[in-house]
């Protein structure tokens, strides 16, 4: 199923705007997964680091799994969702449009 989202589009002497729905195409909607989880493995690569830099500051206990831990918690703070970068992608074909 494809995805689509409507967004509200002014009429000149109307006082509600009309609703338009823009659907990506499937290649579309893989282009921005492609773009999407490269972008969420740099933020967790980055993520990663940082906890490094972190743990390394405050002492604390240099085990994996405190690293793997800070870097996903800095991910989730910092990750893009996919939904996301889908209504960014329709927002600009609207805008377009």
């Amino acid at each position: 199923m494809p995805y689509s989202k409507s967004f509200p589009r002014t009429i000149k002497g109307s006082t509600y705007p009309q609703w338009e729905e823009v659907l990506l195409s499937d290649e579309e909607e893989k282009q921005v997964d492609r773009q999407c989880r490269s972008e969420n493995i740099r933020i967790m690569r980055e993520c990663i680091e940082d906890a490094k830099k972190i743990i390394e500051d405050t002492y604390l206990k240099r085990y994996q799994s405190d690293l793997v831990s800070v870097g996903i918690a800095l991910f989730e703070k910092r990750g893009s969702h996919v939904v996301y970068w889908k209504e960014n992608k329709a927002k600009e074909k609207f805008h377009v449009e």
